[in-house]
């Protein structure tokens, strides 16, 4: 299954180069910025899971363990969280950087990037709000986003993994939940 899932990534990273290329103008992501890393929920599926836990199995001891460390300290700020949805920072950057970048999720691959969604508004990246990604072009008084061609696929995990490109594949996902609750 995994090397079905890494055949799938290929192809879908494939896809998502095109749509930074398309929209590069909107784009500020450059290595060192973490902001979409520092605080979210991270929706990850089982399989995604399997796999960035198979990228972990091979990394150095010292960075296994600074790992089990943060996870570990958010487990326990989750319990002692009275808010229905817990943000965190992802247990796996480690000064400012993604220890398993290559493994990462679908939600690590698309975020920066705005796109149309179902029932036709645009899902903008957090970044937005910071000055980066699409802000030139946004209008936060109004809502709307001023680009000539949005990206008219909806890029959810959920969406992506039950996607014609997953069904070719014959990926099995299983449930989607915050990563920190796969721990």
């Amino acid at each position: 299954m995994l090397k079905r899932y890494e055949k799938f990534l290929e192809e879908l990273d494939k896809e998502l180069r095109g749509y930074f290329l398309k929209h590069k103008k909107y784009i500020k992501c450059k290595k060192g910025c973490t902001d979409c890393c520092e605080k979210g929920e991270y929706p990850f599926s089982r399989l995604e899971t399997e796999y960035i836990m198979y990228g972990f199995v091979n990394l150095p001891k010292e960075t296994k363990s600074e790992i089990r460390k943060n996870i570990t300290e958010l487990k326990i700020a989750k319990q002692k969280s009275e808010t229905g949805h817990f943000q965190y920072k992802c247990p796996f950057l480690l000064n400012k950087s993604c220890v398993l970048y290559e493994y990462r999720g679908i939600i690590c691959r698309t975020f920066g990037l705005a796109y149309l969604k179902s029932d036709g508004t645009i899902s903008l990246p957090n970044c937005t709000n910071l000055g980066l990604n699409y802000a030139e072009v946004y209008d936060k008084n109004t809502g709307e986003l001023y680009i000539e061609d949005p990206i008219k696929q909806e890029l959810k995990i959920d969406k992506l993994l039950r996607s014609k490109l997953a069904e070719e594949y014959e990926l099995e996902c299983g449930e989607i939940r915050p990563l920190i609750d796969w721990f």
